[in-house]
């Protein structure tokens, strides 16, 4: 079966086109010197003069279309190769006068143009000046030569045109590159939210796997029912974090707070760890009780296993959720999170809340409170 193209493929080649065609449309200009040269009563002036167009035609569209690729790939055009350009077209323009005469003229359309898209501002400024003073120069030195008003007119408007044409490839490019900087970054935060979410669900459901699994252990010759029903629990635990998983990678997983403070009381007893809790969960608006609900994932999570607590303690309010134990409290004012408390922290700039992490100030043991503002 054959596959469909490449989209980025098919706008590349697409671009390629367009900008073939943007420079050789103008193409059409040339055919004043041309109709001249296919006049001449002598056909080495023929050959000469069609021949010399023909290929400052070839040589202005490959220029344009190597500077314009540079230019959409944010390269720079290098002055050298820039000035050669300028310098070739003008030569082949001027080769072409034993077959086009005083028509060669209108070959300096070109080269002002070429100029303005290669050149820097300034030395392109001076290409100008110098295309657009030769028609009435030439006409003066050169006898039977007539003062171009119209070339004069040509080489000041195409310049003009072209300038714009440069601003436009330039901004274009530049939008094209704050576009994939936008996309990397999105990639990027989309990459590191999704890490932060695996860590919290994880994180609480195999600490809690962790300690009924110790409970059992100990428990396995002087109860034997209840280590079977710890065991059980682990189980129940490894699946329902096995879902959690495949929900969280298909699709952020939503959680609430009545489900974290069922789960929250059945580690805490596993643990060993005295428990006060809410007996119900208050209604909350969706954003607010998945907040708190992380909240108190979270918390529990380092009640459970950092803390060394004989209690803990979570109070819900409407606009405020806590869990504060009667453990160590921090190791050390380091300043870091971790990454549940990034994660966490995240979710609460959404909603404009506070986090506030730290020892309790009224007595030992550590404090997770997220607090709303009073107007949401």
């Amino acid at each position: 079966m054959q596959l469909p193209p490449d989209r980025n493929y098919l706008e590349t080649r697409r671009w390629r086109v367009t900008g073939w065609l943007l420079a050789a449309v103008w193409l059409f200009f040339l055919n004043i010197p041309l109709l001249a040269a296919l006049h001449q009563p002598e056909p080495w002036r023929r050959v000469v003069g069609a021949t010399t167009l023909v290929a400052f035609g070839g040589c202005y569209v490959f220029v344009f279309q190597w500077a314009r690729g540079r230019r959409l790939t944010r390269r720079r055009v290098p002055v050298g190769r820039a000035w050669a350009a300028v310098a070739l077209l003008l030569a082949l323009g001027l080769a072409g006068i034993p077959g086009t005469g005083g028509d060669w003229l209108t070959t300096l359309v070109f080269v002002a143009a070429a100029a303005v898209f290669l050149l820097p501002s300034r030395q392109a400024l001076v290409v100008v000046a110098l295309a657009a003073l030769t028609p009435p120069v030439t006409a003066a030195l050169v006898p039977g030569w007539e003062a171009e008003g119209t070339v004069v007119f040509a080489v000041l408007l195409a310049s003009f045109a072209m300038f714009g044409v440069t601003r436009l490839t330039q901004r274009n490019s530049e939008l094209q590159a704050a576009q994939q900087e936008i996309r990397r970054l999105a990639v990027a935060e989309e990459r590191a939210r999704a890490a932060r979410d695996l860590h919290d669900i994880l994180g609480h459901s195999l600490t809690v796997v962790a300690v009924k699994a110790e409970l059992a252990g100990r428990l396995l010759e002087l109860d034997p029912a209840r280590a079977a029903s710890e065991i059980a629990d682990v189980e129940r635990l490894a699946r329902e974090a096995l879902a959690d998983v495949r929900g969280t990678v298909g699709a952020y997983r939503g959680i609430s707070l009545a489900g974290e403070l069922a789960g929250a009381r059945s580690a805490l007893a596993a643990a060993g760890i005295a428990a006060e809790l809410p007996d119900a969960a208050p209604e909350l608006p969706a954003e607010r009780d998945e907040l708190f609900g992380w909240t108190v994932r979270e918390g529990v999570t380092n009640v459970v296993r950092h803390s060394g607590a004989r209690r803990c303690v979570i109070r819900v309010e409407p606009g405020l959720v806590e869990v504060r134990d009667d453990g160590r409290g921090p190791a050390a004012e380091t300043g870091s999170d971790g990454h549940g408390l990034v994660g966490l922290r995240e979710r609460a700039r959404r909603l404009d809340a506070t986090v506030t992490v730290g020892r309790r100030p009224d007595g030992p043991g550590f404090l997770l409170r997220v607090t709303l503002p009073a107007d949401r």
